[in-house]
C-alpha cells in the first residue's frame, strides 16, 4: 500500500494550490481546508499542518495566540509556562467507558512554544469565540463541503499548473471515497454523470491525460475487486 505520507503530502500539496489559485477573501477555501484535514484523518498519517501553517493562518482555518491568551491560563500558569515542545492539550482516560481513541487529541488546542493554536470547529475554536477572541467571519462554523467538491477544485487549479499527477492521485480514489464514506458510494451511474463537480473532475482528467497517473496508484479500486463493478467500471472508462 501506498506509503501514508504521500497522503501529507497529498493534503500539504492541495493546500498549496488552492491558496494560490483562489482570491484571498474567499471565504470557502476555510471550508475545503476543512474537508481535506478531515480526509487526511482518515489516514495513519502526523501531524502537517505545520508545513503550510502560514497559509493555514492566513486562511482561516488555523489561529494563533500567546500561550497566555488561552482561557484556562490564569488557572494553569505552571502548566502551560512549562510546555518545551509541540503538546496536543487534550487529555484522554483509556479506562473510561466512552474513551474511544485519540483521533480528538487537537480539539483543546495544541502548542508549539511559544504558540498556542486552534483549528476552526474544534472546542477550543469554540471556546475562543465564546470569550471575544474571534469575531466576525473567523467566529463562523465552517461548512460541510463534500470531498468530490474539494477535488474538482483541485484539480481545475493542478491543470493550470500542468500538475498531472496531483490531479492523477485524487481521481484515483474513485467514487466511493470521493462521493462516499464506509458504506461506499451512495449513487448510480446516471446521477453521477449528472453531477457537475463529476462531469468537471472527469474532463479534467481528459483533457490532461492523467488517468494512467491515477490507475498506477495503490489506492486506485481495482474494477474486479469493487462492490459495485458498474460504478468502478464507469468511473475508469473515460
Amino acid at each position: 500500500m501506498m506509503s501514508e505520507h504521500v497522503i501529507e503530502d497529498l493534503v500539504a500539496d492541495s493546500v498549496r494550490i488552492l491558496d494560490g489559485h483562489v482570491g484571498t477573501g474567499d471565504p470557502r477555501v476555510r471550508d475545503w481546508f476543512a474537508t481535506l484535514y478531515g480526509f487526511e484523518r482518515g489516514f495513519d498519517c502526523s501531524f502537517t499542518q505545520f508545513r503550510v501553517m502560514d497559509i493555514l493562518l492566513r486562511r482561516g482555518y488555523s489561529y494563533r495566540y500567546p500561550l497566555d491568551r488561552h482561557p484556562d491560563y490564569a488557572e494553569r500558569s505552571a502548566y502551560f509556562d512549562a510546555l518545551t515542545e509541540f503538546t496536543g492539550l487534550r487529555t484522554f482516560d483509556e479506562d473510561a467507558s466512552d474513551f474511544r481513541g485519540y483521533d480528538s487529541w487537537t480539539e483543546d488546542g495544541y502548542v508549539e512554544p511559544p504558540f498556542l493554536y486552534c483549528d476552526v470547529g474544534t472546542a477550543l475554536w469554540r471556546r475562543m469565540v465564546a470569550v471575544g477572541e474571534l469575531h466576525g467571519p473567523d467566529a463562523a462554523p465552517p461548512h460541510r463541503i463534500r470531498l468530490i467538491d474539494v477535488v474538482r477544485e483541485i484539480a481545475v487549479a493542478a491543470e493550470k499548473e500542468q500538475d498531472r499527477e496531483l490531479i492523477g492521485l485524487w481521481y484515483a480514489f474513485g467514487c466511493g471515497t470521493l462521493l462516499g464514506g464506509p458504506a461506499g458510494c451512495p449513487f448510480d451511474v446516471d446521477e453521477l454523470a449528472e453531477m457537475p463537480a463529476v462531469q468537471d473532475l472527469r474532463e479534467v482528467v481528459r483533457r490532461t491525460g492523467a488517468l494512467p497517473i491515477a490507475q498506477q496508484s495503490p489506492y486506485a479500486v481495482p474494477v474486479e475487486f469493487a462492490d459495485d463493478q458498474d460504478l468502478e467500471t464507469w468511473w475508469w472508462r473515460l
